[in-house]
């Protein structure tokens, strides 16, 4: 069995005094594949060491995250896109709007949003979505760009039935982490209406730590709570969900 954790920062600073060691516990657990999207150009030195130190495992995203998008942001897209000129990424991420922390920057969310699609289209590679408060402003860009050449995620899914209807249209699998297994998370109440091949798990380590760890550090190896919170959803053993969301992963990253 492999499991496959499709969103997980693993070179933030929270993993700072233990990062070997925690990135082996997870690797000890079967989670063997690490997609690590990108935050702003201060990190991507962090994110290079981490390949370098785990080359087998680890897959660099690169974008520049909705709320990293200040009044520099014209120079970050430019860091972003001379980063793909130099190099090979996974995909374009994590980009989108956050509009939970500071709505005065929506226009300038948008736009880079925009640059960044554009981006992922050229290279031919997928992206990876953050949204929080924002749900029909993502999806109206996601209407202006749909077509065979978007796809990608839709990182930490908390959306309904509908908005995860709608997600999956534009050719999006749902990235589903530990609000799955929150009491109050609401989404493991229609996820099983929503078919498995849809589905990729992540864990947004170190945010979003699922029931038993809710609060505290999250780290890739919990991604097995939220892969048998999932089997618990679809009725199907615990093997059977890491096949079948690995499998979309890779369908998604081409790896």
């Amino acid at each position: 069995m492999i499991i496959t954790d499709t969103h997980t920062h693993l070179y933030s600073e929270s993993f700072d005094e233990d990062r070997d060691t925690m990135i082996q516990r997870a690797i000890d657990a079967k989670v063997e594949r690490f997609f690590i999207p990108a935050i702003d150009s201060t990190y991507a030195d962090r994110m290079y060491d981490l390949e370098k130190s785990f080359p087998d495992h680890v897959h660099l995203m690169m974008g520049l995250h909705p709320t990293h998008v200040q009044e520099n942001f014209r120079e970050e897209l430019q860091f972003v896109e001379n980063q793909f000129q130099q190099r090979d990424f996974i995909a374009v991420g994590e980009i989108g709007i956050d509009l939970y922390w500071d709505k005065s920057t929506l226009a300038i969310q948008q736009e880079a949003f925009r640059f960044q699609i554009k981006l992922a289209k050229k290279y031919k590679l997928p992206i990876v979505i953050h949204c929080r408060e924002a749900f029909e402003e993502v999806f109206e860009i996601l209407e202006e760009e749909k077509g065979e050449d978007l796809f990608g995620i839709f990182h930490c899914f908390t959306g309904t039935e509908e908005h995860a209807k709608r997600a999956i249209s534009y050719n999006l699998k749902l990235g589903i982490g530990g609000v799955v297994t929150f009491k109050n998370g609401k989404i493991d109440k229609f996820l099983n209406a929503i078919p498995l091949k849809n589905i990729v798990l992540e864990t947004d380590a170190p945010y979003l730590a699922p029931t038993p760890y809710r609060g505290k550090r999250n780290e890739s190896s919990y991604i097995i709570n939220i892969a048998e919170k999932l089997a618990e959803i679809y009725e199907k053993p615990l093997e059977e969900i890491a096949e079948i969301t690995t499998q979309n992963s890779k369908d998604i990253f081409g790896i």
